[in-house]
């Protein structure tokens, strides 16, 4: 294994030891940095980019198997090579990476973390690692749903008529930003506070989805949608039924609830459809979300309450 000068024997890091308690439950401690296996690398962390997904592993989601206490969370981290495995032949010790970790090993709030090198990037000079730690889940969800619907990102598309839910997340501010390089007519929604910001991601118009337009989903413009990237919470098929055009599509980016499940096995074989969405790790395609940070086409904004990347120093 090639490492960096002298690796500490210890690390400061964040975890909690029991379901629930919110931030509360977090403390910092110092544990043993990570021994590595042949096809791992370890990562001085610079940046970790924290999810809903986080969260709600701590409130118990997928209790009784995961996680394992104590735990140290967060998945996407960013930083510096400091030593690889024996098998490892992509990287080398100082290069800057980008990385997704296995959301039930996870241990991204550290100093160091050993991620597979298999769900490792190089990332390029131009982009930080604040900017590249957002990217890993809530980009390549963005990009895969957009993709789902057919989306080009080269400025050839048509374009299509396309409403973005809760668009001050991580996933709707990537979303919003993507559509736009598909040529696509945007309406989106949020909270009042961040209308201007959801604007300044290139939305054609932003909906506050408590007033009664934002409630009803109904654009300015009174056009149907030919697709919903729907990343609320608790956002219905019978709302979005209606707001579609005759083939419309629905996107469902959100935890699928119980009655959206049902639509999506009903609407099969019907013109208005919605599909439940899986995002899958593909590193290709975190490559690509790079290259357009690089090129100043895409932009993490990190500092929202919701879920876009915010850096942790430790």
């Amino acid at each position: 294994m090639a490492s960096a000068g002298i690796k500490p024997s210890t690390m400061r890091a964040v975890q909690y030891s029991s379901y629930g308690g919110g931030g509360v439950s977090l403390k910092f401690v110092e544990i043993p940095v990570p021994s590595l296996k042949k096809d791992q690398v370890l990562i001085k962390v610079e940046a970790a980019s924290l999810n809903p997904a986080d969260y709600k592993v701590q409130q118990g989601m997928l209790r009784p198997f995961v996680p394992k206490f104590p735990f140290v969370p967060v998945t996407d981290v960013a930083g510096e090579i400091a030593e690889v495995g024996s098998e490892v032949i992509e990287f080398k010790v100082g290069d800057k990476v980008v990385a997704a970790l296995k959301f039930w090993k996870a241990g991204g709030l550290a100093e160091y973390v050993a991620a597979s090198g298999s769900l490792t990037v190089l990332r390029p000079d131009g982009v930080s690692a604040a900017e590249a730690a957002g990217l890993p889940m809530a980009g390549l969800t963005a990009l895969q749903a957009l993709k789902a619907i057919g989306t080009q990102f080269n400025g050839t598309g048509s374009g299509s008529n396309i409403l973005i839910t809760a668009a001050s997340g991580g996933v709707g501010t990537y979303a919003v930003q993507l559509a736009k390089l598909g040529n696509h007519n945007v309406t989106a929604t949020c909270g009042a506070r961040n209308l201007e910001l959801v604007t300044s991601m290139g939305a054609d118009e932003v909906l506050d989805y408590k007033t009664p337009e934002g409630a009803a989903l109904k654009n300015s413009s009174g056009k149907k949608y030919d697709y919903i990237v729907n990343n609320a919470k608790g956002g219905k098929w019978s709302a979005f039924k209606p707001t579609l055009s005759s083939r419309g599509r629905v996107v469902d980016v959100a935890p699928p609830s119980f009655g959206n499940v049902v639509a999506w096995i009903l609407t099969r074989f019907t013109k208005k459809k919605i599909s439940v969405f899986l995002m899958s790790l593909t590193m290709g395609e975190l490559r690509f979300l790079l290259e357009l940070v690089n090129e100043g086409k895409l932009k993490t904004h990190y500092g929202t309450l919701t879920c876009a990347s915010k850096r942790h120093n430790f």
